[in-house]
């Protein structure tokens, strides 16, 4: 793939207060801003990049639901139904980091079959993997 293609998958989050949770995922995850687009007074869209792919990000509009399909995890009470992976050089690290920033620690890096994992949750609602793959 050319460096001018987009990322095959990209994780779409809902949020409230698009500018904080772009501001957080900035401190707790490396986050670089690439394109914020406002409507109707909130974040529309965001493209961030981060660890080498791409995340996006938009305001919850229950009121364009039918449009959008989604809404933010308060709207659901606190939950969500994804989990963004991502694959770094040093889980442990990234974690700390991440709950440093604010970030509810959901289970501690512990060394699997596979690398070390660990899971957080973000101040929005979004639960995180941090993973160390083995090899």
């Amino acid at each position: 793939m050319s460096s001018n293609q987009p990322t095959p998958v990209v994780p779409y989050l809902s949020v409230r207060d698009g500018m904080k949770a772009i501001a957080f995922y900035e401190a707790a995850f490396g986050a670089e801003r690439a394109d914020v687009y406002e409507f109707e007074g909130k974040v529309g869209h965001a493209a961030l990049k981060l660890n080498g792919g791409a995340l996006y990000l938009a305001d919850e509009f229950p009121e364009h639901e039918a449009m959008t399909g989604n809404v933010a995890p308060p709207t659901l009470g606190g939950r969500t139904t994804t989990t963004v992976n991502l694959n770094v050089d040093d889980a442990k690290a990234w974690f700390d980091r991440a709950v440093k920033a604010g970030c509810e620690p959901i289970r501690e890096v512990t060394e699997e079959f596979f690398g070390a994992h660990g899971k957080v949750r973000d101040p929005f609602g979004h639960v995180w993997s941090l993973v160390t793959l083995k090899g």
